[in-house]
């Protein structure tokens, strides 16, 4: 983990530079709060309340100071065009972002919901089993995969 924010971090300095603030610079600098925002997109944590408490027991050497929720998601606002280029110069890195490999989404399309429909449907041998995430159940069907 250490490893990463440091590469990380290393990155965003080198991209954002210097500083946005006039006058007495902000405890926690752009570079720091933009490489706090990629690593908590980066490891999945929609709550800025629990990525605060987990940067808190697990980050503090690496962060000395971390705002609270609120001085932190005011400066994220205003940081969203730095967080944006950010994410955007690590996704021009990355080998999406020459075309060499399609991201594939899909939805299902549910065929039969009891089991006689399913014995006895014309899709057995194209439909199957399968768990959708989003509304957070098991369906029979195909899938519609959107390239």
């Amino acid at each position: 983990m250490e490893a990463l924010l440091t590469a990380l971090y290393v990155k965003v300095d080198d991209e954002i530079g210097g500083t946005r603030w006039m006058g007495t610079p902000p405890l926690l600098s752009d570079s720091e709060l933009v490489c706090l925002a990629v690593a908590q997109a980066l490891l999945g944590y929609h709550s800025e309340a629990r990525w605060l408490r987990y940067a808190n027991k697990h980050l503090s050497g690496m962060f000395p100071y971390l705002p609270l929720r609120p001085g932190y998601n005011k400066r994220l606002r205003g940081a969203l065009p730095l967080v944006k280029r950010m994410i955007r110069e690590l996704a021009m890195d990355s080998d999406f972002w020459f075309d060499n490999h399609w991201i594939v989404d899909s939805t299902p399309v549910p065929c039969g919901m009891s089991r006689p429909t399913v014995q006895r449907s014309n899709m057995a041998g194209w439909a199957q089993y399968g768990y959708c995430a989003s509304h957070s159940r098991f369906f029979w069907g195909l899938r519609l995969y959107l390239v």
